[in-house]
């Protein structure tokens, strides 16, 4: 909570106090007016033209930093590597390459370079073809520049297989991801390609396609012996294009190797034997050295698009340059600290860091710590342009490319994003419209509900500073906090607006984005808004600050869903924005999940039959395709969400078939045993409650006669109980 406490420093200067009392009083008016002030919050903006502290807020508290810890990372990387080092990845042949271009082994000698893709490997297979090589036996992937483990502390807190989950390896590609797309085809059928592809995979699916506009897919990825196994669910729209997930391997070298067989048979070179994993002797001769980009250039990756992988892989890399191969985690976090303490001043044992990117809840720093290694960068030329440049800009790029709209931040305010469950954080650099430079870090830890409301008074803070010395003031930035709203309209007006951002939505162009975005940013209408965002989500459901945009913006309250389903009576459709969050919902993702289940409590709550009836259809095929998820999140609920979500989950099984629905496997499986005895009797309860309520709403819709035009004297028909799931309802 926000105590009056704060420790604020006048100006030194004169002509500057009425600009810094103007800046304070913003400041402290943004952390009693926002979600900051019941959450735990360090602050801490300095002065680089002065070196005054402008403004600090339980700056010496150690919080969870999220991805700032990149910020840490990135430094020592490159102090300890320089702008100019390249990473090195060696394709070798024993003794040397013939006339005939047969050779019995291709080593691949890797040093942890994290940036080869398809369209480089491709680019490589080129080189080898052109250099003579002709046929391969075996292809031998030598990953032993980095020791065998893969990943982190704090990973393990996570058992996910997203694509930010990836793991290390000195020989890697595609950020050690792969692309899966599926897509329908004739007959209901569906196709899944893989992207690369290659004998790697090994694909397990039971898509299929069908009518309506959602996609309902789920897509896992775990590791099958020295393969991969990517198990697909769901449906996915007859009338829509491919729909691609991105998702971690287990096995970098024999990914590696994989694409790399199936890129050179593609080329015309024969590979009659396996891939392998091994050494490569010392008297194999080089064939071809593949060069990553300059390092200034691999930073940007990282700090502008918050690459988990990026950030891991430097840590074995410093460790391996500078403590001797094979690089660790433990080698290299030593490099940082060494760096900490001897270049800027932060001695060992008064922080905790675990890993390099920051995931999950494995570090600690303070604001002041943040703060104070940012001031040294800052100063550290020659490589200070290096350093800033790899930073997202307010409103341009990065994972602040939509964050600061409409403020004197934009173009004006270069940082390093944070967000976990319960964590945001921001540091960085602001030039304010006064001329002045500051640099500033913000950590917030332990917020309730969402995280829209306390990013929104960290860029409120953030805003104001980039505002001193504007005409208008840092006063300003209060404005662009969007709290408290309320309706703004009446029905008839709110139902055109969202039958208009609804229609742009469905047209899936990433051209409208722009557009969408103003909106989204200037409208008021919290129930407008969520549409906005919907739209947003819609129009390139991969970007993940669309993702992000719907689930702040769209809520269960009575301003948001309440409002949105008197539009869907008005306008005879499914209520706006409960298609995509099952959709979100379906592919696992939780935050969609707890979201669906407030849907559930508050139809029950407004005994709304239209409604109740979309998230029925919308529960069957969430529990199809992540029916693990699924009951995780009902254990995590309140008692009023689950009572009023498991009636109808119950509903949406016996619609979707509820004998053969695959939920039930799953079901029983987590409550037939694990190390989880809590999850084993949740389990164990949850199925013998369902398997009570399938039974009522088998009895209850075979009581209940289709709604159909027929004669007074003809029997009616009956909703048979293995109906058909209609998607989106």
């Amino acid at each position: 909570m926000w105590l009056p406490s704060a420790t604020l420093a006048a100006s030194p200067s004169a002509d500057k106090k009425a600009e810094r009392e103007a800046l304070k009083n913003a400041l402290v008016q943004v952390m009693q007016r926002t979600a900051l002030k019941s959450s735990r919050v360090g602050v801490h903006m300095q002065s680089l033209d002065d070196g005054t502290v402008v403004f600090s807020h339980n700056a010496d508290e150690l919080l969870n930093p999220a991805s700032n810890v990149k910020l840490v990372t990135s430094s020592a990387a490159l102090v300890a590597l320089g702008p100019e080092y390249r990473y090195e990845t060696e394709f070798l042949v024993e003794p040397e390459l013939p006339a005939d271009g047969k050779v019995k082994t291709l080593y691949v000698r890797g040093k942890g370079d994290p940036t080869i893709t398809t369209e480089r490997l491709y680019g490589i297979t080129s080189e080898l073809l052109h250099a003579g090589l002709k046929e391969v036996q075996d292809i031998v992937v030598d990953d032993s520049w980095f020791d065998p483990e893969r990943t982190p502390p704090g990973y393990d807190q996570e058992d996910s297989d997203r694509a930010y989950m990836a793991p290390t390896g000195a020989v890697s590609l595609n950020w050690n991801a792969v692309a899966v797309y599926v897509r329908s085809a004739p007959g209901g059928k569906a196709v899944v390609d893989m992207e690369p592809p290659s004998d790697f995979f090994v694909v397990d699916s039971t898509v299929t396609s069908g009518p309506g506009r959602a996609r309902r897919v789920s897509v896992k990825s775990d590791a099958f012996g020295e393969k991969q196994k990517i198990i697909v669910k769901g449906q996915v729209p007859d009338e829509r294009g491919a729909v691609s997930v991105w998702k971690k391997i287990d096995s970098p070298p024999m990914y590696f190797g994989g694409s790399l067989k199936q890129l050179l048979v593609s080329r015309g070179v024969k590979v009659k034997g396996k891939v392998k994993q091994g050494l490569t002797p010392s008297r194999a001769k080089v064939v071809h050295v593949s060069q990553s980009d300059t390092f200034d250039i691999v930073l940007k990756r990282l700090n502008k698009l918050s690459s988990n992988f990026v950030a891991e892989t430097l840590l074995k890399t410093m460790g391996a340059e500078l403590r001797g191969a094979p690089g660790s985690f433990a080698k290299g976090i030593d490099v940082v600290e060494e760096f900490l303490e001897r270049d800027v001043g932060i001695p060992r044992g008064t922080y905790v860091m675990k890993n390099g990117s920051g995931l999950n809840d494995a570090n600690r720093f303070s604001t002041a710590q943040v703060d104070r290694l940012l001031r040294h960068m800052y100063e550290r030329f020659p490589l200070a342009p290096e350093y800033l440049s790899s930073l997202g800009i307010a409103g341009k790029d990065g994972t602040l490319k939509y964050r600061f709209d409409g403020t004197d931040a934009v173009g004006r305010l270069r940082a390093k994003t944070g967000t976990l469950e319960g964590v945001s954080a921001l540091s960085g650099y602001v030039q304010s419209a006064g001329g002045e430079k500051f640099s500033f870090s913000i950590m917030v830890n332990d917020y309730a509900g969402r995280a829209g409301p306390v990013v929104a008074g960290m860029d409120a803070l953030g805003a104001a500073v980039a505002a001193t010395g504007s005409t208008l003031g840092p006063g300003n930035a209060l404005a662009s906090l969007n709290e408290g709203q309320k309706p703004q309209s009446g029905l008839p007006d709110i139902a055109n607006r969202v039958k208009t951002y609804l229609e742009l939505g469905k047209q899936r162009d990433q051209r409208n984005i722009g557009f969408l975005r103003t909106a989204w940013r200037s409208e008021r209408d919290p129930a407008v808004r969520a549409v906005l965002a919907e739209s947003l989500y819609q129009s390139n459901p991969h970007d993940y600050l669309g993702t992000r945009t719907l689930l702040d913006s769209y809520s269960a309250t009575d301003d948001v869903y309440g409002r949105l389903r008197q539009v869907a009576h008005a306008l005879s459709v499914g209520v706006p924005g409960v298609s995509s969050m099952v959709e979100l919902a379906s592919g696992g993702n939780t935050e969609a999940l707890a979201r669906v289940l407030e849907l559930c409590r508050a139809a029950d709550v407004a005994h709304d039959a239209q409604a109740q009836e979309e998230l029925v259809d919308g529960l069957g095929e969430v529990a199809r395709t992540a029916p693990e998820e699924l009951v995780a999140t009902l254990r995590a609920a309140s008692p009023a969400e689950r009572d009023a979500t498991v009636p109808l989950l119950a509903q949406g099984l016996v619609k979707a078939g509820d004998t053969t629905h695959p939920f039930w496997k799953s079901l029983r499986k987590l409550g037939s045993g694990g190390t989880d005895a809590q999850l084993v009797a949740f389990a164990k309860g949850l199925d013998s409650t369902l398997t009570t309520k399938t039974a009522e709403a088998r009895t209850s819709q075979r009581a209940q006669p289709v709604q159909v035009v027929a004669p007074a004297s003809a029997t009616p028909n009956v909703v048979p109980a293995s109906g058909v799931l209609r998607p989106g309802g």
